[in-house]
């Protein structure tokens, strides 16, 4: 009967229409704790770790620098400027590989084993006499960018155009992604930190209220920060539906507010603005401090890893030396930065871990044949039209791609719509990857465009 009744409720639960249910795997590394991982002899921090404009390095070779210094300044408003994860000498201002593949400039920062490796440069400054105006360029002083993978630079948001007003702010908790947990960790450790970012959240947007966003699977986190709002916040914590992609931003407005994000538009034009709930945390961290985002949480998983967990990693350290430091089991056979789902497969272990990389996964020789099997012709089944959280027809628009009829699947079937979650591809019966097709005709069409 338990089982019947916790089904009901779980249906009763906010959510939105289709969507799939991969396995959750959180089960490995939900109840470990953060746990700090030692720096590397080198760090290599690329310039281009958000959304925006390259930051331009404000530092030269040999120069000797403290953890927290700037070493890097914004390319414009839409950019960030980059410190330094630990103290050390510059050893260099050069190209490094990105996790996607492209080369791009970075600073290398050689290590100083002998410094002081626990406190970091900052100004502290009282945040609440700030003015709407100070706070945004005190926000993008801290470096910060959504941690929850999209690494759009955070004082961004807080800008809301005059036009517009958002009442308000969602913290996201969702971490619907399959293996990722370090989301679950943070709301359970550090709730102290997240509503301090909240409340400069709110405070910077100027909304009335916020909702704290949280999958079911994590009743824990739910009740924790339940007890730890204080009595003068107007934040609420809701329990959401467990299903893949919950966490994306429309899915989520449209569970928590019942509204729409118009196609092509933002948030702000339903009137809400959305933040994951690391990105807060830190913010509620640093800002105070007057310091800049050296660090970040990831959880490492898989099969092929020997000590799954969370842990605090410095920005810049190589995903080599993260996977030295937890094991790798001697089938390990494929690396992905983030989660299943989204996630990008890397060709190289020698890349850093930047701001919006929230995991690092690595899967068996077994997995791999599972995933790598043969690509059979689209049956019209329509499995990946239940699928798609956003109502485009995948099927159709794969057909397109095969076809390069790139241009049309943008004109005509709202190609741009996608956000690449994965769904359509997950649900295929013929194996056909279909969101990788959409990366392309994307990029084609970014081209296409550049050239007239």
């Amino acid at each position: 009967g338990s089982g019947l009744m916790a089904t009901a409720i779980r249906d009763r639960l906010d959510t939105f229409a289709h969507g799939v249910h991969p396995p959750e795997r959180k089960e490995a590394t939900e109840a470990t704790a953060t746990e700090r991982l030692p720096l590397p002899e080198e760090l290599v921090i690329p310039l281009s770790q958000h959304t925006g404009a390259p930051a331009k390095a404000v530092v030269d070779k040999k120069q000797e620098v403290l953890r927290g210094d700037v070493i890097a300044m914004p390319g414009g408003f839409v950019s960030v400027p980059m410190h330094a994860p630990a103290a050390g000498v510059v050893a260099n201002v050069d190209l490094t590989r990105l996790g996607g593949g492209a080369m791009g400039p970075a600073v290398y920062l050689k290590v100083n084993t002998d410094a002081d490796q626990t406190s970091a440069v900052g100004e502290p400054r009282h945040t609440a006499s700030l003015t709407r105006e100070d706070l945004v360029k005190a926000v993008q002083a801290t470096g910060m960018v959504g941690l929850g993978g999209a690494a759009f630079p955070t004082h961004v948001k807080l800008a809301i155009p005059e036009d517009k007003h958002v009442d308000t702010v969602i913290a996201n908790g969702c971490e619907c992604e399959p293996y990722l947990t370090i989301d679950h960790r943070l709301m359970l450790e550090r709730g102290a930190d997240l509503l301090a970012g909240l409340r400069i959240a709110l405070r910077g947007i100027g909304a009335e209220r916020a909702i704290i966003g949280v999958e079911a699977n994590k009743p824990d986190a739910i009740e924790a920060l339940k007890a730890a709002i204080p009595r003068d916040m107007p934040v609420e914590v809701r329990a959401l539906g467990v299903k893949y992609p919950q966490g994306a931003e429309k899915m989520l407005i449209k569970a928590l507010t019942g509204r729409e994000v118009p196609s092509g538009g933002l948030p702000h034009d339903a009137g809400a603005s959305i933040f994951n709930v690391a990105t807060l945390a830190q913010l509620g961290h640093l800002l105070p401090l007057g310091q800049g985002l050296i660090e970040r949480g990831i959880t490492v998983g898989g099969s092929g890893v020997k000590r799954p967990g969370n842990y605090l990693v410095a920005i810049g350290t190589p995903v080599r030396f993260v996977l030295d430091q937890v094991g790798l089991r001697d089938a390990a056979r494929q690396v992905i930065l983030g989660g299943p789902m989204m996630g990008p497969s890397l060709a190289s272990l020698d890349v850093p871990i930047t701001k919006g990389v929230s995991g690092i996964l690595v899967f068996t020789e077994r997995e791999m044949r599972e995933r790598m099997r043969k690509t059979y012709p689209c049956i019209r089944c329509g499995q990946c039209l239940d699928a798609c959280p956003v109502y485009l027809n995948p099927s159709r628009m794969g057909i397109l791609a095969r076809k390069g009829e790139y241009q049309m699947m943008e004109e005509e079937y709202h190609l741009n719509d996608c956000f690449e979650c994965g769904s359509c591809t997950y649900t295929c019966p013929s194996n056909i990857p279909l969101v990788q097709y959409f990366r392309m005709a994307k990029a084609r069409n970014r081209e296409r465009k550049a050239k007239q």
